[in-house]
């Protein structure tokens, strides 16, 4: 595994200078972070109380600690000054959203990202197109506007939205790897992938039942 870098005398120095401005970006990530979960609780629970089901299993968030900030910059090459760090490292502020079904989780991201005062930065899908080991979610880095008593500021956020299936499989990825160092023995790696595709199959199962049982209103969210 990559350590954290060691920092120059001239790193330690500039990021003394940017402490204050460093310390207020960070409570912009957080409140950011806070407001787009925020936004995700309501639909949840607007959509349990309309129609009685719940898309949404659970919802984590994760903001980077400065010393990890540091240590990305460092190996990203990205100058300690805070213009540079809001462009150069999109994911300071993480949000974590599974799903029951694969439907689900376009159903989220369309609600969320049509909200007026949300803007969209980048979309990758990797449930429509998986990463060559199999992972599957779905992210999406988000603007939204933070109002401090300096002004507003427009906060990036990171969305992962993954099924139960999606994040099973990716914790447990995440599990060996981390035991292996990343040097993950060929055979290990490829049984991984084929978990991936059980995974997927397994969505598309439940997804089918679902139909089953709900008709076409089960792709729709309506009933």
């Amino acid at each position: 595994m990559t350590g954290t870098p060691d920092l120059s005398e001239e790193d330690v120095r500039q990021f003394a200078r940017i402490r204050e401005d460093f310390t207020r970006m960070m409570l912009g990530y957080r409140f950011g972070m806070e407001q787009v979960a925020t936004r995700l609780d309501i639909l949840r629970e607007e959509s349990a109380e309309l129609h009685v089901d719940n898309p949404i299993e659970h919802i984590s968030t994760r903001l980077k600690s400065p010393e990890s900030i540091i240590a990305k910059a460092a190996r990203q090459s990205v100058p300690l000054d805070i213009a540079a760090l809001r462009e150069g490292i999109t994911d300071i502020a993480g949000i974590r959203v599974v799903c029951s079904f694969v439907a689900d989780v376009y159903r989220l991201v369309d609600s969320l990202t049509a909200q007026p005062d949300i803007t969209v930065r980048t979309v990758k899908d990797y449930i429509a197109a998986p990463k060559p080991n199999g992972y599957r979610s779905l992210h999406v880095i988000v603007e939204i506007p933070v109002f401090l008593s300096s002004g507003a500021v427009h906060v990036p956020v990171e969305v992962q939205f993954r099924t139960v299936a999606m994040d099973f499989w990716a914790s447990t990825e995440h599990k060996i790897f981390y035991k292996y160092e990343g040097d993950v023995p060929a055979d290990l790696r490829r049984r991984i992938t084929d978990a991936a595709a059980t995974a997927a199959r397994m969505d598309d199962e439940m997804a089918e039942l679902l139909r089953a049982v709900h008709g076409a209103a089960a792709d729709t969210g309506r009933e």
